[in-house]
């Protein structure tokens, strides 16, 4: 029952608007004190490690430039070898393991197909049997993205969406929860061939950027697909980009080439760096 109500208080909810809104206010400039002051109790409600951050509170003039943070130096190592995938976000494992022909598990009883995910039938045909990880990253979560392999960026896809939340209970009772909302997704080329890297909007998180890149998107504009004429060399552990608040990121790998860690099941805690799994 708490379920339905809550779903069907998300379908009344003006989701786009109101994460446009909350996206606007977190980058207003108020009062230092004012936002000093929003970002230690959000800190306390989220339990958000604020030893971790770049800087401390005074440092940030706006509270979503505290969203976005950057951490301090060398708090998250890559495990090393040009083989090991690692994860591209702090936050927790939802799904992972291999695709069922083109059908992606978002929870029990409920798949879709990776073609709706990432808008193009033609290059979801490459994922067919692969293997796929979804990954959700909460409010309290360091919420910059990062390259689980080097390689080379070969372009973006943006896709224009809804804005559900992507918390368990809209995982459980949303069909095709990720293909619904807002995507941006980075093709690259990597050890294990192409692969996607799909940040995942939710209500309230405005905005997702690139960092390889000048894309921003809920600013308006419409669907699209860009490949670059010279591809974009990354290393491992690169940022590629970031959310203005929490979301989901589902990493997408071609059949046989890449295998998960016997850890990697759901719930199971991620820290960025960290090794998720190996080319084979």
């Amino acid at each position: 029952m708490r379920d339905q109500t809550f779903m069907t208080l998300m379908k009344l909810l003006p989701k786009s608007a109101l994460s446009a809104a909350v996206g606007a206010a977190t980058r207003a400039r108020v009062p230092r004190a004012w936002h000093h002051a929003l970002i230690r109790a959000f800190a306390a409600r989220f339990r958000v490690d604020l030893a971790e951050a770049e800087h401390g509170p005074e440092g940030y003039e706006t509270f979503g430039q505290f969203f976005t943070r950057k951490l301090k130096p060398g708090l998250r190592p890559l495990e090393a070898g040009e083989k090991v995938v690692v994860s591209p976000v702090d936050g927790a494992v939802s799904q992972a393991g291999a695709l069922d022909r083109d059908q992606c598990l978002q929870a029990k009883g409920i798949s879709f197909p990776v073609g709706k995910l990432v808008g193009d039938d033609l290059s979801a045909h490459a994922f067919q049997g692969g293997s796929f990880a979804t990954l959700y990253l909460s409010p309290r979560d360091y919420h910059r993205i990062h390259a689980p392999l080097g390689g080379r960026v070969l372009g973006y896809s943006y896709l224009p969406g809804e804005f559900w939340p992507v918390n368990p209970t809209s995982v459980r009772n949303k069909e095709a929860l990720f293909c619904v909302n807002e995507r941006l997704i980075t093709w690259m080329d990597t050890p294990a061939g192409l692969s996607a890297v799909v940040a995942v909007g939710a209500t309230c998180v405005s905005r997702i950027h690139a960092a390889y890149d000048q894309v921003v998107t809920h600013t308006g504009q419409p669907s699209k697909i860009h490949r670059y004429p010279d591809a974009i060399p990354v290393q491992k552990g690169d940022e590629i980009g970031m959310f203005e608040m929490g979301s989901t990121v589902i990493l997408l790998f071609a059949a046989g080439k890449v295998r998960w860690d016997e850890w990697l099941r759901p719930e199971a805690a991620l820290r960025m760096g960290r090794r998720i799994g190996e080319v084979t």
